[in-house]
């Protein structure tokens, strides 16, 4: 690991999932959900973060702030304020929330644009870019001179949190009927031979639209002719190798082409797989790490990152389920 200072440095988590409820399952009853030790950990990650030697400018939140059990409780709004409380409760005050699909089971996506998770609203410093569409929920920022970082919207095309009656419903819908007949369309279709990835078209996923597409592409070509190293986040994983196929992004293949076709792009980073993975992609030079959720950390360990930047790298120190490694650039 490196000496000397950073040029500077932030921290990450992803999949928090908070719920003011006993302990549960995910949906295969296969693992446990700590509903209310979430809070707990990331009390203890901002713990960390604030009392850190090198603190963080800011914060990467991946999705999946609260559950979407809040919703059936009519708990929404009281479990996000209190998750939100966190935050505001450290130095850190800058937070940079990705959408994942649990803040669309309980709020509609006009409600998120006018919240505190739009992020374009409530941080401080000055952002680059927005995406142009009405209630495309994508921008772009930069710590430093030389580093621009992009959230993008990963449910921008989605069944979630839309009114069934709009065209983006219905378009999306027919999108997922061409490759899942079940009726309840969060059961994963399964993988043939000749599409092993099916099992991402699930109502739980989402994909980017043409137009944050055509919106991205561009904002990488400013960054390549400025020579700058560009970090994106989401909250689902684009590359096949560093997920369970059934946490990718519905059109992944779209975006990964369009990263090889960039230079400046040097990390994507997204949550959704509570597993966690990782992979190098060589035909673009770019890392893809998607974060262990919080929400199936036990309450004996952690899942949360710091990330200190040098000229020439990214070295991220984990804790508990996350793991150590220096990204290089290539």
């Amino acid at each position: 690991m490196s000496a000397g200072a950073p040029l500077f440095t932030f921290g990450v988590i992803a999949d928090v999932q908070y719920a003011d409820l006993e302990d549960g399952s995910n949906f295969a009853r296969t693992r446990t959900r700590y509903y209310r030790n979430s809070l707990q950990l990331l009390r203890k990650a901002r713990e960390h973060w604030s009392g850190s030697a090198v603190r963080p400018e800011f914060v990467l939140q991946l999705g999946d702030l609260i559950d979407g059990f809040n919703a059936l409780h009519g708990a929404s709004r009281s479990a996000l304020d209190t998750v939100l409380r966190e935050f505001r409760s450290g130095v850190v005050d800058e937070v940079h929330h990705v959408w994942g699909n649990h803040e669309l089971y309980n709020f509609s996506r006009e409600e998120l644009l006018t919240s505190e998770l739009n992020s374009t609203l409530h941080v401080k410093r000055r952002l680059g870019e927005c995406c142009p569409g009405a209630d495309i929920y994508a921008y772009s920022f930069s710590p430093q001179p030389g580093f621009t970082f992009i959230v993008l919207d990963a449910y921008d095309m989605s069944l979630l949190g839309l009114e069934e009656s709009s065209e983006q419903y219905q378009s999306a819908l027919r999108l997922i009927q061409m490759y899942n007949s079940h009726q309840d369309l969060n059961s994963p279709p399964t993988p043939t031979e000749s599409e092993p990835l099916l099992q991402r078209y699930a109502k739980f996923n989402g994909g980017f639209s043409q137009e944050q597409l055509d919106w991205l592409d561009s904002v990488l070509s400013s960054a390549d002719d400025r020579q700058e190293k560009v970090t994106i986040v989401s909250h689902l994983p684009v590359h096949p190798d560093s997920t369970d196929p059934a946490c990718l992004a519905w059109n992944h293949g779209a975006l990964l082409g369009l990263l090889r076709r960039h230079c400046s792009v040097v990390l994507f980073m997204a949550g959704h797989d509570h597993d966690g993975g990782y992979c190098y992609d060589p035909e673009s030079g770019v890392h893809h790490l998607t974060l262990a959720g919080v929400i199936e950390t036990p309450p004996h360990s952690q899942a949360f990152g710091s990330v200190c930047v040098y000229p020439d790298r990214m070295e991220l120190t984990g804790h508990g389920r996350i793991s150590s490694q220096v990204l290089n650039f290539s």
